[in-house]
């Protein structure tokens, strides 16, 4: 059986691991323009990772600004068949204190400025997108973090909002209302894009602060956020390693198969352009 290939999308200082050999950059071409930065590529044991630095080395993009069609287009693109992604997000529970980790198994969706889905242009496809975390990757990843000392809400719902502003308080106050668990500004459409691709997707979300609901922890500071996400670096690279260790078996979920009956469009009407750039993702059901 062929080595796995593991995406991780998270901050640049992530791949800096001694264990990770043969490391080297690659550039890939998508049909939706350049990914944030170039992939790093390295073998971990029995395992080939595909790093990419979410904001681009240096945190140069916006939440909004980020490509996130090039990004996971371009993973699916070198073989990759799951992603861990490692976010920042603030808390909106008492529970879930500064340091904590939640692995979320539910989004809500509040951004409004940004591209969602590979369809389109005369290429109508429809995924179920009910349980939006791949379930056996997340528990590899409840496994991990748990397994590496940190403290772990497993399961939560992921609010994510357009940015850059952090929320007023009346918006955290709401977003509590509907019983939302963490927040941040870039993991929905990650998943929505792979699941689209066909690729496990799951979240070690990191909470580096209290959103401004709770007053007595103070607003929340950027300075301070920093600081967390700084500690939070070594956990991550920790349950990373434990995780892909858990990670060789093939897959068994749905998520491989996400799109078997998704595609709405008759074949024959299908634009030649969108079959040719969207081989890697549809090319198996034409």
């Amino acid at each position: 059986m062929a080595s796995p290939t593991i995406g991780v999308i998270g901050g640049s200082g992530l791949y800096q691991m001694p264990e990770i050999e043969r490391v080297r950059e690659v550039a890939v071409k998508t049909p939706f323009g350049k990914p944030s930065d170039r992939l790093i590529r390295g073998r971990l044991g029995n395992v080939e990772l595909v790093f990419l630095p979410r904001h681009g080395r240096g945190h140069r993009w916006l939440p909004t600004e980020i490509n996130f069609r090039a990004n996971i287009y371009a993973l699916k693109k070198l073989g990759v068949e799951r992603i861990i992604s490692i976010s920042a997000v603030g808390s909106l529970r008492q529970e879930i204190a500064p340091g904590h980790v939640v692995v979320p198994d539910q989004f809500i969706d509040r951004t409004t400025q940004r591209p969602s889905t590979f369809f389109g242009h005369g290429l109508v496809a429809h995924v179920s997108l009910a349980d939006p975390f791949c379930k056996d990757l997340s528990g590899i990843l409840i496994d991990a973090a748990t397994a590496e000392g940190a403290e772990v809400h497993a399961g939560g719902t992921y609010l994510c909002m357009e940015g850059p502003q952090f929320t007023t308080r009346a918006e955290s106050q709401l977003y509590r209302s509907w019983n939302a668990d963490v927040i941040g500004m870039t993991n929905l459409q990650e998943a929505k894009l792979a699941r689209e691709a066909e690729i496990c997707f799951g979240t070690l979300a990191l909470a580096t602060d209290y959103d401004c609901w709770n007053q007595d922890a103070g607003d929340v500071e950027i300075e301070h956020v920093l600081t967390v996400l700084k500690h939070n670096v070594d956990l991550a690279q920790r349950t990373i390693r434990f995780a892909v260790a858990k990670l060789t078996a093939a897959r068994s979920c749905a998520c491989a198969s996400a799109l078997k009956n998704a595609i709405i469009t008759e074949r024959a009407r299908i634009p030649k352009k969108v079959r040719a750039e969207l081989r890697p993702i549809i090319g198996k059901y034409l």
